[in-house]
């Protein structure tokens, strides 16, 4: 009278294993109880479960039943757990032979009243759980097929109801959707591409040649930039247009995000694997739980959904200045890390930081055709709103003018993104074959050790260099910044050295006065 099922719960981003452990006593009062530090909607599911094996034609056992959620000091929250407790009372009521297969599968799902199974969140951490603990297969509901699917070396069963799979496991024969299942898996990963359609391209942008040249750099090196500039000069189009000349999001990568977003429950039956880089955009009144994340029990926020992707920070210096602290050390690890009662959990948070700003409040400060209203006090304290170190953690600074009458006028066309693609795609190439064997995937990532090794300077760079410091008083931040910018615009020529012209141009997008 004892049936032992295997689960999963998801911590941070990971997942592990849960053994869903279900007694029926043969003496006392008809009960149903969930002990393991079960969340409101596990102590629901007594009422989902009850309801679906009646629905689904089994009986439901009047005794007193007790299920264990094992480990029992880690915190279970979702409703996940409906599929592998009505299991669970199946074979101890013995309605259900306990095989073989059971004891090597991870079974997941939420039940409707009428038995069918409703689609759930953090799959995929569960399904590459099952494979590196060598589970052979893992049961999930239907709608959650094409997520799970692209994890190999284990079979995806997608689940209907719970009539179906009590079928399969009575009779151990595959439906045709489960063939098809197992069949997905191997085509899924070989059809793996973008399927994004942009609404907005380079070609739109009137002007703004030196910021789009400043912009490839930036994509191609993934460094983070700071535009500024009057209001109407492009800024915000520049920035939504930036995402169209990232270079395309490789499978490892899509694994990464997808990851992210199954965990957020972000993803839908459409869309259930990220192919394209993501593009965030929050508002400036977004809380710094909402950018960075964490809660009770911690989400990924806004800058871990960006991840391997673009974080838009529109009106910069209208964030609140600790939501704004808050992004320093994830800008400079590429993690964050959040510790509450319960434990602590890491997020991944590699993103391209693409920040626009107006230079004073009016916006209209050095301007050519309108004056500034702002007292100086005024322009101070907005200028103030974003510290040192937070500028000094921004790679590319940019001027953006505002855009001339001749240039809105003229009929010529712009550079296409896809041509500015072209050439960003190369110089990531160059950089993937550069850091094989490592974690690391662009420019900006590189170590100082690394950097000796891949971005070394001639005498003349150097002595250029030591020139920048004094004059523009560069941080040893800052310095580094500029050689791994020079690294990149050497990529985008071919250049497997930096030359004098590179640092040249990398020095460009140092602002003029270091804070």
């Amino acid at each position: 009278m004892l049936a032992k099922i295997i689960s999963a719960a998801v911590v941070g981003l990971d997942a592990v294993p849960i053994t869903v452990e279900v007694d029926i006593a043969a003496q006392g009062l008809p009960s149903f109880t969930i002990v393991g530090l079960p969340d409101k909607a596990v102590e629901e599911s007594k009422e989902r479960v009850r309801a679906a094996i009646k629905n689904s034609g089994a009986d439901f056992p009047a005794k007193r039943i007790t299920v264990n959620l094992a480990p029992a000091d880690l915190p279970k929250e979702g409703p996940a757990y409906d599929l592998p407790i009505a299991l669970g009372i199946l074979i101890a009521s013995e309605q259900l032979k306990e095989d073989p297969q059971i004891k090597n599968s991870i079974f997941l799902g939420e039940l409707s009243l009428d038995g069918s199974l409703r689609r759930i969140w953090g799959v995929l951490p569960s399904a590459i759980m099952a494979r590196d603990r060598e589970f052979q297969d893992i049961f999930i509901p239907e709608d959650n097929l094409e997520e799970a699917a692209i994890i190999n070396k284990i079979r995806v069963y997608p689940v209907k109801s719970l009539r179906q799979i009590f079928e399969h496991l009575s009779t151990l024969t595959l439906s045709k959707d489960q063939q098809k299942a197992i069949s997905f898996a191997k085509t899924l990963k070989q059809n793996f591409k973008s399927r994004q359609i942009e609404e907005y391209d380079f070609e739109n942008v009137k002007g703004q040649e030196s910021a789009k040249r400043a912009l490839e750099i930036a994509a191609a090196g993934a460094h983070n930039i700071l535009m500024k500039g009057p209001p109407g000069a492009g800024k915000t189009l520049m920035a939504r247009s930036f995402s169209t000349i990232l270079p395309k999001l490789t499978f490892e990568e899509s694994l990464e995000v997808t990851k992210i977003y199954s965990v957020a429950n972000l993803l839908s039956r459409e869309n259930p694997i990220i192919t394209d880089r993501p593009f965030r955009s929050p508002h400036h009144t977004t809380s710094h739980i909402g950018l960075i994340g964490g809660g009770n029990v911690p989400h990924p926020g806004e800058i871990s959904l960006a991840h391997r992707g673009v974080l838009f920070l529109d009106e910069f210096p209208e964030f609140p200045r600790q939501v704004l602290e808050a992004l320093r050390q994830p800008m400079e690890d590429g993690h964050v890390t959040i510790s509450r009662a319960a434990g602590r959990v890491l997020f991944p948070s590699r993103f391209t930081l693409v920040a626009a700003a107006n230079p004073c409040p009016c916006g209209f400060l050095g301007d050519e055709v309108r004056s500034c209203v702002c007292s100086p006090s005024a322009i101070t304290r907005y200028q103030k709103r974003i510290s040192g170190p937070i500028l000094d953690r921004i790679d590319l600074h940019i001027t953006v003018p505002a855009v001339k009458v001749e240039k809105l006028t003229q009929d010529q066309r712009s550079e296409t993104s896809k041509s500015v693609q072209s050439r960003v795609q190369k110089a990531r190439d160059i950089q993937q074959k550069r850091f094989k064997g490592t974690k690391i995937k662009a420019n900006c990532e590189m170590s100082s050790k690394m950097m000796k090794q891949f971005a070394a300077l001639d005498n003349e760079s150097v002595l250029l260099l030591k020139q920048a410091i004094s004059k523009l008083n560069l941080s040893a931040r800052s310095f580094h910044k500029v050689v791994k910018i020079a690294r990149t615009i050497a990529d985008l020529e071919a250049s497997s050295k930096i030359k004098l012209n590179h640092v040249a141009e990398a020095l460009q997008y140092r602002p003029q006065v270091e804070t």
